[in-house]
């Protein structure tokens, strides 16, 4: 059955060139994690949209998209959007689908992955400049799964990125071992370096007090 929920509308500007964007995110209140938008997808939203200008044209791809913010914004400014989420949960494609009609999108790709596995629909995938995943680091057992579908991602994009947002949620975790295991390397990006650092971002009160880090993964020199 059709879930109802509401439109959630996110502004993103530039005082420099009052250039602005607004979208509009359809969320279902649902204990699903991919039917809302979280802190970390805003962040890395506004990321996407400071670099709009090196996203135009290019191919992106979002991971554990849910209700797509980033990828919207993303195809908003320019680039060729594939959507991916979880392949066992139909409703998170489906907002994937419905975010992009929201938008007046066309021709974004949905696709169901299951991180970890090397699938027929993760081999198909087109050719990615750049790919986006916001607090896809959620539970510490699906680390290693996350980063081996990154990697393989990369491997056979070398020249492509991995731009993720994560929380900190505890002291304890870390992703360097696991970032050392896949020959990945990892620059961590300071929020006030794209203006993401400010009380309400994209005219949302997202996020607010959440800890919220940014970095950007690409495979190691000399792999």
């Amino acid at each position: 059955m059709e879930q109802s929920g509401a439109l959630r509308l996110f502004t993103f500007r530039e005082d420099r060139s009052q250039e602005s964007l607004t979208v509009s995110i359809p969320e279902v209140l649902d204990p699903q994690f991919g039917m809302y938008v979280w802190p970390c997808a805003v962040v890395l939203a506004q990321y996407v949209w400071t670099h709009r200008e090196k996203l135009r044209g290019r191919k992106v791809l979002e991971l554990g998209a849910g209700v797509s913010l980033p990828g919207v914004v993303a195809a908003r400014c320019g680039a060729h959007v594939t959507l991916t989420d979880r392949s066992d949960w139909p409703p998170c494609l489906q907002n994937c689908r419905r975010s992009c009609e929201a938008n007046g999108l066309r021709g974004v790709g949905v696709v169901g992955l299951t991180w970890g596995e090397v699938s027929p629909d993760l081999l198909l995938l087109p050719e990615v400049d750049v790919i986006l995943g916001s607090d896809v680091f959620y539970e510490p057992e699906d680390f290693e799964d996350v980063l081996l579908t990154v990697s393989f991602l990369l491997r056979r994009n070398p020249h492509a990125e991995f731009w993720t947002s994560y929380q900190l949620r505890s002291a304890d975790w870390s992703m360097e071992a696991l970032l050392h295991r896949w020959k990945l390397r990892c620059v961590n990006v300071p929020l006030c370096q794209f203006d993401a650092d400010g009380p309400r971002l994209a005219a949302s009160n997202l996020p607010g007090r959440h800890s919220v880090q940014m970095m950007v993964v690409s495979l190691r020199a000399g792999r």
